[in-house]
């Protein structure tokens, strides 16, 4: 082992393939680097957006959104009731019957393409509220989120006026009205991902936000307004469970696109049932992230860090069930550790953290009775040491060893930075393990074997497999399940299909 010596004459925490502990704390001090906020102007009240506007909601009912790194309020937000939905769906029917179907793919285009280069000019406002709203590290938010979601605007953008080449053969034409919810771990992402394909197919959308997590999609409403979206295009009803499920029901509605649990996934599936909606649900996960001997193990560490622990676990196809090969697991998990023991958990708006807070206290919850019952079950958890804030929802990364397939913390989503180890002997034993959940989302493999990267993959059962990497995204790619991940696909030329409606072949 070649190592350099640092100040203190031991080899540097970041000597390749060294054994040493990590131990950056003695070689460099983090100066507080904090992302101000001073600039981002938030109201104390906003209504729902609906025709070009915001609006109070019909009953006068408002919600309250806090910071989850304080516990401080951030504003105040309508709650949607049936007549606020009906308002709203009224009015995207009126838009798309008279202003959007009526313009040219060309025409659609342009109020797309301007909207994503609003988004990458409100970039850093928009960073700093889904930070503040949400609790995801600036970082990530910064460089991950908003840049994201501005290209999945772009893409989209240009498919608009080129649909007859999407379809070849046949004629697509819009759906109409498309009812969508999206989730609280990444607002404005899951935003860009519904409303940006299902305008360039022509259609107008209702979207209801989180109700943790809503300013984002009313700062979105703010930027349409100045892009000059039409009137009604673009509908945005906040509010809870209940106005999600008013939206589902609504009979003017034409497809459903939902992203959250697969228990709420499985209502709406019923709800649906036996309408002429089109659906697409992209529901809960349990990735596995599968680790052979031949792996470079340094890199695949990280990659760990990366699938677990990005967004505080907070990813639906999040690398939560690690399965690693018996030959490398104890030095594996002993890296994996020291790691661990590096990673920053605390205030979002530092540019230095790692993991920020946990969207909300019911959520902080959830996670720490799953670490009951890992504890229960006979699992050893082993978790970081670093300090906690005084304030706000925080939990320390964690991972439980000596599990069994049949433990609850490996066969249900936890939604949090908890990760559960097995190891395996065999690929085939790999796979197997892999595929024994009621989920197939995402998954990752790690090997120099490139032939067995490719063969692994093709068994196992998720919708997408990274090879060498995790949780990369692309608006080019398509994403979605299978099983209880739910079923369509969003994201790249698959996302257009949902929300067209295609004719018989053209025949020449």
């Amino acid at each position: 082992m070649k190592t350099e010596p640092g100040s203190n004459g031991s080899a540097k925490p970041t000597s390749p393939n060294s054994d040493l502990k990590l131990d950056f704390a003695s070689f460099w001090e983090y100066s507080d680097a904090p992302q101000s906020s001073d600039f981002v102007e938030l109201k104390e009240e906003y209504g729902h957006f609906i025709d070009g506007a915001f609006v109070k909601p019909e009953k006068g009912r408002m919600m309250t959104t806090v910071n989850p790194a304080n516990e401080k309020e951030l504003a105040r937000f309508a709650e949607g009731t049936s007549e606020d939905v009906d308002k709203a769906v009224k009015a995207a029917r009126k838009a798309y019957e008279k202003v959007w179907s009526k313009l040219s793919a060309r025409e659609r285009g342009k109020y797309l393409f301007r909207v994503a280069r609003m988004i990458q000019e409100k970039s850093r406002e928009l960073a700093v509220i889904e930070t503040m709203d949400g609790g995801k590290p600036i970082r990530e938010s910064r460089d991950v989120d908003v840049p994201l979601a501005a290209a999945y605007f772009f893409y989209y953008a240009g498919w608009a006026d080129k649909l007859e080449y999407a379809f070849p053969g046949r004629n697509p034409q819009p759906l109409g009205v498309c009812g969508q919810i999206i989730p609280w771990n990444f607002p404005l992402l899951m935003l860009a991902w519904k409303i940006a394909p299902a305008l360039a197919a022509g259609n107008t959308v209702v979207l209801k936000p989180a109700e943790t997590t809503p300013l984002t999609a009313l700062m979105f409403a703010e930027i349409c307004n100045v892009a000059g979206v039409p009137p009604g295009v673009i509908n945005i009803v906040t509010g809870a469970g209940q106005t999600g499920s008013t939206l589902v029901d609504h009979p003017d509605i034409d497809k459903i696109a939902f992203t959250g649990s697969t228990e709420v996934g499985k209502i709406i599936q019923k709800a649906v049932s036996g309408t002429d909606k089109k659906y697409t649900l992209e529901l809960g996960g349990k990735g596995p992230n599968i680790i052979f001997e031949d792996a470079p193990v340094d890199q695949a560490v990280e990659g760990i860090i990366n699938a677990i622990f990005f967004n505080q676990g907070h990813v639906c196809c999040a690398g939560s069930r690690l399965l690693v090969q018996e030959g490398i697991a104890d030095q594996l998990i002993s890296k994996l550790k020291d790691r661990m023991d590096t990673l920053i958990v605390g205030d979002p708006l530092d540019k230095n953290t790692d993991i920020g807070a946990i969207n909300s206290k019911a959520q902080l919850q959830k996670i720490k009775n799953y670490l009951e019952i890992g504890v229960k079950e006979g699992a050893a958890m082993y978790q970081s040491d670093g300090p906690l804030p005084e304030n706000g929802y925080y939990c320390r990364p964690t991972i439980f060893t000596g599990v069994g397939q049949s433990n609850r913390i490996v066969q249900e989503e936890i939604f949090g930075p908890v990760l559960t180890i097995q190891t395996f002997r065999t690929p085939q034993e790999a796979v197997e393990k892999a595929n024994n959940t009621p989920f197939g989302l995402a998954g990752g493999i790690w090997s120099d074997k490139g032939s067995k990267i490719f063969n692994i993959s093709r068994e196992i059962r998720n919708g997408v497999v990274w090879a060498n990497t995790y949780n990369k995204f692309d608006p080019t790619s398509p994403f979605g399940g299978y099983k209880e991940s739910g079923m369509g696909r969003e994201g790249g030329l698959h996302g257009l299909y949902p929300y067209v409606k295609l004719s018989q072949p053209v025949r020449s």
